[in-house]
């Protein structure tokens, strides 16, 4: 393979590392890749280091030893997640979103894929030193927010189940009570989905009173993993007092009134500027 130019390098190493965010290259792959030496390789990571750091796009980390390489480490800083999370809020307070019965329609955000991206960079910015193994979330809603996050964390996605299922093989199933309902409810997840000592982020789209994530919690323990963080997109306000004690929100759901159709929400605060 011929050498190419630094210009056609940095191109390329930069297209490579920001579809593959969180994992490592080692340099020499890399080079061999490029046809150049290793010193010229790092000369441009260098290169590319300090023009995302300049535009806040994330961080370019290189290691070394036997298992040393290069990663890209994704963030968006505070005027970024302040825009992301403002946008939100504008779109979701739309009168036509109010549903009979005072619900909130927001199915086609969630599987919006260029906004749901946007919210896992967010997620993956608040535990982006968590070393997160596993993204649990629970069918249906809540998957699409847990793939965006996982891609940005080089993790892997695991969905609890709240029906048993054959294909799903041996499982592992609890019972929670429903926040909201304060009905028994069961979820499962199969026995060989996530390995011991592992770390885990618990993400879901909506929080009424927390009974859905007190539930993944539970399983978390079962499966003698770390939790390391819960997030959900919209927390409500109502009831104050939640089944799990800490969690992150995006968004807070403070009142829907169904006869005038106006739905009041706030942002949570953002996130702060990160400083490598």
């Amino acid at each position: 393979m011929g050498k190419y130019k630094r210009s056609e390098r940095t191109v390329m190493l930069s297209k490579r590392l920001l579809e593959n965010p969180n994992k490592i290259y080692p340099l020499k792959e890399f080079a061999k890749d490029m046809g150049v030496a290793k010193s010229s390789m790092s000369e441009d990571i260098k290169l590319i280091s300090n023009l995302f750091k300049e535009k806040k796009f994330g961080e370019i980390e290189t290691t070394y030893g036997a298992l040393g390489g290069v990663r890209y480490k994704p963030y968006t800083n505070q005027e970024g997640s302040k825009e992301i999370l403002d946008n939100l809020k504008e779109v979701l307070q739309d009168s036509n979103r109010v549903l009979p019965g005072g619900y909130l329609y927001y199915s086609d955000v969630i599987y919006n894929p260029q906004i749901v991206e946007k919210l896992g960079l967010l997620f993956a910015t608040k535990y982006k030193d968590e070393k997160i193994d596993y993204v649990l979330t629970i069918e249906t809603k809540g998957i699409p927010i847990a793939m965006a996050t996982a891609k940005y964390l080089d993790a892997n996605v695991v969905v609890a189940r709240r029906e048993n299922r054959v294909t799903e093989g041996p499982v592992t199933t609890i019972n929670y009570i429903s926040g909201s309902s304060r009905r028994i409810q069961a979820m499962s997840l199969n026995k060989r989905a996530m390995q011991p000592g592992k770390n885990v982020l618990i993400l879901d789209d909506f929080m009424k009173a927390g009974g859905t994530a007190k539930g993944l919690s539970e399983l978390v323990k079962e499966y003698n993993c770390i939790l390391q963080g819960i997030g959900v997109i919209i927390d409500t306000e109502k009831p104050r007092k939640k089944l799990v004690d800490e969690y992150y929100y995006l968004l807070k759901l403070k009142n829907i009134n169904e006869l005038k159709k106006e739905i009041s929400m706030s942002t949570n605060k953002v996130i702060e500027d990160y400083k490598p």
